[in-house]
């Protein structure tokens, strides 16, 4: 069975791209073709090309909840505690800042 991740990540309420796993632990983050709003990072302009990452993107990880908060979310939603995907599209409706996350549902 191989399961995709995907998000989509939403800048001030707007959809401005899609988060997806492209092999083991590298990430991909592309614009949708339709955005034309301010970047979802000051790292990451707005362009056609996606951005690949080795690791988790540094721009979503830097949301995560960190010490009790986050140990009361993994307890919580039993989240393993590498995997900052599930971290991120589990609070993603309530982060800091303008953007918001939400899983895409996985396709087998």
């Amino acid at each position: 069975m191989n399961l995709e991740r995907r998000a989509a990540v939403f800048q001030h309420g707007r959809l401005a791209g899609h988060l997806r796993a492209t092999g083991p632990g590298s990430w991909a983050f592309a614009y949708d073709r339709d955005y034309d709003g301010p970047p979802v990072s000051l790292t990451l302009p707005v362009c056609a090309e996606p951005y690949d990452f080795p690791g988790f993107p540094a721009f979503l990880e830097g949301l995560l909840p960190e010490g009790p908060q986050l140990e009361a979310l993994l307890r919580k939603h039993k989240i393993d505690r590498h995997d900052a995907f599930r971290q991120i599209v589990t609070v993603g409706g309530d982060l800091i800042g303008s953007l918001t996350v939400r899983g895409i549902p996985e396709v087998t």
